[in-house]
């Protein structure tokens, strides 16, 4: 069965964690971040093993193994029933982060909504960014260049998600609100079954 999905879009900084996080604890929604994959892979696994393989040598981890290491993840959320797929809406940010991976994944979600946590703001997006690099004390993710390298990448593969999927199912949302806001328009979509804004949109950052 494909599973009912919900997407959590939007650049760095835009606080795709923070909502995801909030989701996940309400009744019928399962949370999935791409970073908590990554943090959780077992690397006895053969997957696990030929994702250490390219991630050892700094190298980019093909889409169809980062697809397995998520993959695994929900079957063992689903075996531990701590995600029930006939009755849970699973909420997913950090993935499918491009086009190529969001094909894969068309045989295993059905995705009904994508939420897009729009921010134009550079500047809002700068700040966000590196109080939270300060924050977690990784300096180096503070650097303007790494910020500026991070949402280049946003821009040129995670974005044309956005159109590979379709206006009809986008919801986007101003990201610069309060998060209490933010999540306020995502239950009122999910909810009413429109979108946050009372227009499809999908060129804002």
């Amino acid at each position: 069965m494909k599973y009912r999905t919900h997407l959590l879009f939007g650049p760095p900084g835009s606080g795709k964690g923070t909502q995801g996080k909030i989701l996940g604890n309400i009744p019928r929604f399962f949370h999935c971040a791409c970073g908590d994959v990554f943090r959780s892979i077992d690397t006895r696994t053969q997957v696990g093993r030929a994702f250490l393989e390219y991630s050892s040598k700094g190298e980019l981890v093909p889409d169809e193994i980062t697809v397995q290491l998520w993959k695994a993840r929900i079957d063992a959320a689903v075996d531990a029933h701590t995600f029930k797929p006939d009755i849970d809406v699973l909420v997913l940010d950090g993935i499918p982060r491009n086009v190529g991976q969001a094909k894969i994944m068309d045989e295993l979600i059905d995705v009904e909504k994508v939420f897009h946590l729009s921010c134009p703001d550079r500047a809002a997006l700068y700040a966000r960014l590196k109080k939270r690099a300060l924050k977690d004390n990784r300096l180096d993710d503070a650097n303007e260049d790494v910020i500026k390298r991070r949402l280049a990448t946003y821009e040129n593969e995670s974005k044309p998600v956005l159109s590979y999927y379709g206006k009809d199912r986008i919801t986007c949302i101003d990201a610069t609100e309060p998060p209490s806001k933010v999540l306020l328009h995502i239950l009122e979509s999910v909810n009413d079954g429109s979108n946050g804004n009372g227009q499809h949109e999908s060129a804002a950052v």
